[in-house]
């Protein structure tokens, strides 16, 4: 069974749910987590897992379930992950702590798109599902919400140590997200009056002492201007110290931060800044979007006029050239594990090597020495040898690498000289593209009378 895999897919943001409670140790297990189960298959409805994976995977079923949990169990704990195999996709982890650790219980729920949830009821079966686990897991503070607006609102640190956000957790009310569970403790730290009274969508007192609020009928127009005002309103009713208007502009630069940008990219790098895009995380993807859009790569300068072409001065030019295949040997051995198309040495394989490249951050994950040492020619060899096999080009060797020309049309090009710009860092390799060199080159291969080329 292949499983959808959320990084698989077409970026988009996910419904995310968190929540931490406590369950009774003394419990038979199945008993216990009866409760988990039920509400499960009671509402999840069209993002219901069907898959379970533990030490193996398994098509999800009670029994199933079961299994997969004695496999993974230790000495303290045990866990198992959720899937599906069909749009829409689910990335849930369920795991529990076993004595001698405190008995806990975590859920987390990740289902993409968020746009499922745009329906009233789908979105009122979510929360009677979560009312569920909260009733019977007493949580200190559970909360779902759009997963891109979550990490923009800085949780789950909120700006704290990372040591002191995982020592104290949700100690005090951070933030108000679309739902969410308030434990005994954060319910008395505001009072239990005051909380009851929050304008909300829905406000709930379950029988163990926690509270329930929805803020909004839908999750998946948190962004809008009427959601904005009613999460502010919440929060602001929660925490009366906060200013209405300060917490309303910082939402309201979260919608803008995730509001759609129509990609402007120049052809010739589209596909690369497409994929750069694709890459990032996707509340940073809008902002990714307008900073290329405004950002232009310098025009290519490692070129010569056919005429001004240094001659080759290598008493053996066929052995230089054959030598710089054996250096793009190098880039191929690297490369063909995580860049297939590096075999065919095509334009297309520039590209996939230039994403490559960037998603690794190279020129900063290596070291420097073995870049300028062995990176650095096999790139350009490379380089040279896709202008040579795709665009007619023909090698003009030199003893010094960085000299060393490839004749294309009416121009030369220092392939190892853009190489060596390339690794510099890693902005350099969208300013320096191989994919931006060789569709210049390719713009310049009009037919040049070859004899007026300087021979050695």
């Amino acid at each position: 069974m292949k499983t959808l895999r959320l990084h698989d897919l077409k970026p988009d943001d996910k419904l995310l749910l968190m929540l931490e409670g406590h369950f009774d140790q003394q419990a038979a297990f199945e008993r216990e987590l009866e409760p988990f189960l039920q509400a499960l298959e009671a509402y999840a409805g069209e993002w219901m897992p069907d898959v379970v994976h533990g030490k193996r995977q398994r098509k999800y079923s009670r029994p199933s379930f079961w299994k997969a949990l004695e496999e993974a169990r230790d000495e303290n704990s045990t866990a198992l992950g959720l899937y599906r195999t069909k749009w829409p996709a689910l990335d849930m982890y369920f795991s529990l702590y076993l004595p001698p650790l405190p008995p806990e219980l975590h859920i987390s729920v990740r289902v993409k798109p968020l746009s499922l949830f745009t329906e009233e009821k789908r979105c009122h079966e979510f929360v009677e599902m979560v009312r569920a686990w909260a009733s019977a897991y007493p949580v200190s503070y559970a909360s779902a919400h759009s997963s891109a607006d979550d990490a923009l609102s800085g949780a789950p640190d909120f700006g704290r140590d990372e040591r002191i956000a995982r020592r104290d957790g949700f100690d005090k009310i951070y933030e108000v997200c679309w739902l969410n569970v308030f434990g005994p403790k954060l319910v008395e730290t505001v009072g239990r009056e005051r909380m009851l009274s929050t304008p909300a969508h829905r406000v709930e007192a379950l029988p163990n002492g926690s509270i329930l609020l929805v803020t909004w009928p839908t999750a998946a127009d948190f962004a809008s201007e009427e959601a904005r005002l009613a999460q502010t309103r919440a929060l602001v009713h929660l925490r009366p110290e906060l200013d209405f208007d300060t917490v309303l502009r910082a939402r309201r630069e979260r919608s803008a931060a995730l509001a759609p940008v129509e990609p402007r990219f120049p052809p010739d790098l589209a596909p690369l800044l497409t994929r750069v895009v694709d890459d990032v995380a996707f509340y940073e993807r809008q902002r990714k979007i307008a900073e290329l859009n405004a950002w232009r790569p310098p025009e290519p300068e490692e070129w010569l006029p056919a005429e001004a072409a240094l001659p080759s001065d290598v008493e053996h030019p066929e052995r230089m050239i054959n030598h710089y295949g054996f250096l793009s040997e190098h880039l191929v051995a690297l490369l063909h594990s995580d860049v297939p198309s590096v075999f065919k040495a095509t334009p297309e394989s520039l590209t996939e090597a230039d994403f490559y490249f960037w998603h690794e951050e190279f020129p900063t994950s290596r070291l420097r020495e073995a870049i300028e040492a062995d990176g650095v020619p096999a790139i350009g060899a490379y380089l040279g040898n896709v202008l040579v096999r795709n665009l007619g080009g023909r090698w003009l060797p030199r003893q010094k690498l960085e000299e060393a020309q490839v004749l294309v049309g009416g121009r030369v090009w220092l392939p190892f000289v853009r190489a060596h710009r390339y690794m510099r860092s890693r902005q350099s390799l969208l300013d320096y593209s191989l994919t931006q060199l060789y569709r210049e080159a390719e713009r310049h291969r009009a037919p040049v009378d070859r004899g007026s080329v300087r021979r050695s």
